[in-house]
């Protein structure tokens, strides 16, 4: 298989692979391994692994390195793709309604609550 790494860790010893069938990410995790001692894949780097199916996760095993930096803009395309995230949750409140408050009580504290 073939990959291009859009995250790592070295200091963790782990990587995040995407892969050139475009199914699940390969995890990368241990420097064991990696098949050059003292290296660790960095985000663009194209490599060559195997893969292995361990629970739900697609683990990357016998790591080399193809070309260094080889789609070192891939990371940030793929970020830059991806839509931000829209919140879920908005505050209420039981004070104020369309603006106005619907007593007198305005030294009371006003209650927040969420809603989906």
């Amino acid at each position: 298989m073939i990959g291009v790494v859009v995250w790592s860790n070295a200091v963790r010893c782990k990587a995040v692979i995407w892969c050139e069938d475009h199914a699940a990410l390969a995890y990368l995790q241990g420097q064991e391994n990696v098949e050059t001692p003292d290296f660790w894949p960095e985000p663009g780097d194209l490599l060559e692994f195997e893969t292995e199916i361990a629970g739900n996760l697609r683990h990357a095993r016998r790591v080399s390195l193809l070309s260094e930096q080889g789609a070192s803009k891939l990371p940030d395309l793929l970020k830059d793709r991806a839509p931000a995230p829209q919140p879920s949750l908005k505050l209420v409140s039981d004070n104020v309604a369309e603006g106005k408050e619907t007593s007198n009580r305005a030294a009371a504290p006003i209650r927040i609550g969420a809603a989906r």
